[in-house]
């Protein structure tokens, strides 16, 4: 078995999902969302179950709705005209990932905290907010409803 360097391995890694939904690989997660070596693999799987869980959960109802219209996979749900084949797969796979990174990047930050880490932590309170606002408009698209943007004044 090889090893990257500061941990991982280069083995793929397939984390099986809901029939519906597409399986996950760890290292297409860690490509798409420039993830180094330095997050363990055990780590890196455990965000990406939890994103998993979170977008499942949120479209459950959507599923259930193209079941009962005979479809059986996310695949298979008919994209829009005006979109490209295999959106929703890609739009599923956005929100898995950019809910598993906003975590990952939560988790991480405690590693240093003097005044230089808590500027930091405030840098990525704004990216990981930024990756749930875009796993969140992933779903909206996939189920095909407006975005929706509120901001208190």
């Amino acid at each position: 078995m090889s090893l990257i360097a500061a941990g991982g391995t280069t083995e793929p890694v397939t984390i099986p999902n809901a029939a519906f939904f597409p399986d996950l690989q760890l290292q297409d997660f860690r490509d798409a969302m420039r993830l180094d070596g330095t997050v363990p693999d055990e780590r890196a799987v455990h965000a990406l179950e939890s994103g998993m869980f979170d977008v499942n959960r949120s479209l459950s109802a959507f599923m259930e709705a193209q079941k009962d219209e005979g479809v059986n996979t996310l695949e298979e749900v008919p994209d829009a005209d005006w979109q490209p084949m295999g959106t929703n797969v890609r739009l599923y796979l956005r929100a898995v990932w950019c809910l598993a990174k906003a975590s990952l990047i939560e988790r991480y930050r405690d590693y240093d905290a003097t005044g230089a880490g808590h500027e930091q932590a405030e840098a990525m309170n704004l990216t990981s907010d930024d990756l749930r606002r875009d796993a969140s408009w992933a779903l909206s698209d996939i189920r095909g409803v407006h975005r929706t943007t509120v901001e208190l004044i």
